[in-house]
């Protein structure tokens, strides 16, 4: 039994240097003579140890997969997609923790798995299911080599990882496959999901563990002691991981995987952000589907590399400055790409883009190109130099933060910028009216302010280049047309700095008539979830400049921005009525639909105004405020009971 003892022990830490640090100590040969005498004495003496490797065979086919529940629920995670989706999540956090901590890592595209251990001894592996039962497929994750049997720690313990094929094994696999397998997404999920574990084996998946799910005593403090237990505990990590203070180094976490993802040998999709410290994550809480401290940003966009030709700085309605790289033609997602943008100068420092250098560009779906960074500095290549002045009028530039302005309100494309946004099809959407018409408008007439497009006259059009008589009526009707728009259009239509389609939704939601925005303080923009301190300064602003206020006022005698209408006379009228956590039996979408035809208003956020609370399981920070404010709070049986439901 010692001798076992000694070459079990042997055999695994071969193994973990093998499969786990990918630095063999020994040749295969050595490996495999010890393995033999392993298992000649373990036929002997009829004694197999719990974390012997001879476990990690495939054994006979199953006949069906048993359900499992886990101990913790496995959470999927909310995607971001865009820019304005990963700040609407930092706005979220930011109203709950002031100055939160993120990390940064890959997310890897292939099957969830849960590793459950007790008393140090591996006991199960499930995959993730529905978040509360999964699939046990302890089976087939024994012929996976890259997580210990055994563990020091003695209490029960879930972690969590992606079950992945590598790229080299994937290619591999299909030289000789009778079918070869198309991806290695679903290569890895074939591989897990087999009833057969030998196929499992034959695949050669991997697991990347990057989480603990569960943890009876002793739960590490934040999302980086998390990564350091794991990799102590001899679980294979990914290397790459970044813990950032700021939004601006997140970014760049992001843009550097996006980079150096496709020199690795696992299928990876986007990057994951976590709030780090775990103890205040709860304050967060969850959704009925995700956790609020956590999202996955998603590469959904073609990327090339090509050159920078040149740099030259736009301005955009704000005033702000950014610069445009002028690219050598390459083809990109179906389009010849030759412009792409970059955020400001300390983002032209950051990616170290310089004239003649080759660069990674990324389109994602009508979006101009984004630089992501520098592949190559080529001889010649030259620095960026950072404007003093405007590059169209003249004017002294002003530094904000990281950001350049033009401080003149009637410099050329700042007005036409203005134009486009208010017309563009995520406000007014106004067919057919573009930043060249915008341009036409303001050099021609003289135009300046959007409420100036509704005294246009068919025969004014005519008197402009391009247009001839059907282009003019047909701006003319579309321009009609936008009079009815939907009031969370027509504030993202005004341009608020800070203000994008998710901010200008919640406002809408919450407010109800651009009247009560327009005399809102700071105080209530804050109790909304996508609002942050600098956007409700900013917006109390805008609603205070007498310029503002004017064009307001001549934009709504022309536009009858349409507010959605509460049910009269349901058993929730007059209630503001907040859901939080997870209702046994309805989504969030279903009650919420259920209050407002009842004639009641949803609301976001606990505010002085709410008047009801309905909470779900794991209900978070909304719960606590509403038990401070003493305002009533029901459950799922007492909410059907109040529809007559129950």
């Amino acid at each position: 039994m010692d001798r076992m003892r000694e070459l079990v022990d042997i055999l695994n830490k071969w193994a973990y240097e093998y499969y786990v640090q990918d630095n063999p100590s020994v040749p295969d040969s050595e490996y495999d003579k010890y393995y033999d005498e392993l298992k000649r004495l373990e036929q002997e003496t009829g004694t197999i140890l719990p974390d012997s490797p001879t476990r990690r065979v495939g054994g006979e086919p199953l006949k069906a997969f048993a359900r499992h529940e886990h101990i913790s629920r496995l959470y999927s995670l909310d995607k971001a997609v865009t820019s304005d989706e990963l700040d609407a999540f930092f706005t979220r956090v930011k109203k709950v923790v002031p100055d939160p901590e993120f990390t940064v890592e890959y997310k890897f595209d292939g099957l969830t798995m849960c590793i459950t251990y007790e008393n140090g001894q591996f006991v199960r592996a499930t995959t993730r299911g529905n978040g509360t039962v999964g699939e046990d497929v302890t089976a087939q994750c024994l012929t996976i080599k890259t997580f210990p049997l055994t563990i020091s720690y003695k209490g029960t313990i879930e972690v969590k990882g992606e079950a992945v094929i590598r790229l080299s094994v994937l290619e591999e696999y299909n030289k000789t496959a009778a079918e070869p397998l198309k991806n290695a997404r679903n290569a890895a999920a074939g591989a897990i999901r087999n009833l057969d574990p030998s196929v499992t084996a034959k695949r050669r998946p991997d697991i990347y563990f990057y989480d603990i799910n569960y943890m009876e005593s002793d739960m590490p403090a934040t999302q980086a002691d998390c990564f350091a237990w794991l990799k102590e505990h001899g679980f294979k990590v990914f290397p790459f991981y970044r813990l950032c203070k700021t939004e601006s180094e997140v970014v760049d976490a992001i843009n550097e995987i996006e980079v150096e993802r496709r020199n690795i040998d696992v299928l990876t999709d986007g990057a994951v952000v976590k709030l780090n410290d775990i103890s205040v994550r709860r304050l967060l809480g969850s959704t009925d589907k995700f956790p609020r401290w956590a999202i996955a940003y998603k590469f959904e966009a073609e990327e090339c590399v090509t050159t920078v030709r040149d740099v030259k700085w736009q301005v955009g309605r704000t005033g702000k400055l950014t610069p445009l790289a002028i690219l050598e033609p390459v083809e990109l997602a179906g389009v010849t790409v030759r412009k792409a943008t970059l955020n400001n100068f300390g983002d032209i420092i950051r990616k170290d883009v310089k004239k003649g250098s080759k660069v990674l560009i990324r389109r994602s779906n009508e979006v101009i190109p984004e630089i992501l960074g520098t592949v190559e500095h080529v001889a010649g290549s030259a620095e960026i130099e950072k404007p003093s002045v405007c590059p169209f009028c003249g004017s002294t530039l002003t530094e904000v933060g990281a950001n350049i302005f033009c401080p003149n309100a009637d410099c050329t494309p700042r007005i036409v910028q203005k134009l486009a946004h208010f017309a563009c099809k995520d406000a007014m959407d106004i067919e057919g009216f573009s930043e060249k018409t915008a341009e036409l408008l303001h050099d021609k007439f003289g135009l300046k302010f959007a409420s100036e497009l509704y005294a246009l006259t068919k025969d004014k059009l005519l008197t402009l280049e391009g247009f001839k008589d059907k282009k003019a009526e047909n701006l003319i009707n579309s321009i009609n047309k936008s009079r009815t728009v939907t009031l969370e259009k027509f504030i993202f239509a005004l341009g608020i700095d800070g203000v994008g389609k998710v901010a200008a939704a919640d406002l809408a939601k919450t407010f109800g008539d651009i009247k009560v925005l327009a005399a809102a303080d700071k105080e209530k923009l804050l109790l909304l979830d996508n609002i942050g301190e600098v956007t409700a300064e900013t917006i109390v602003r805008w609603f205070r400049d007498e310029g503002n206020v004017s064009e307001l006022e001549k934009l709504l005698a022309e536009i009858a921005p349409q507010v959605k209408q509460v049910a009269k006379g349901g058993v929730f009228e007059g209630q503001f009525v907040v859901l939080t956590g997870t209702l046994p039996t309805y989504k969030r979408s279903q009650a919420q639909e259920l209050i407002e035809s009842n004639g009641g208003v949803c609301q976001s956020s606990v505010t002085s105004k709410t008047t009801l609370v309905i909470a779900g399981e794991e209900a978070g920070s909304k719960l606590e405020k509403a038990k401070k404010l003493d305002i009533k709070i029901i459950g799922e049986e007492e909410f059907k009971a109040m529809l007559g439901l129950d």
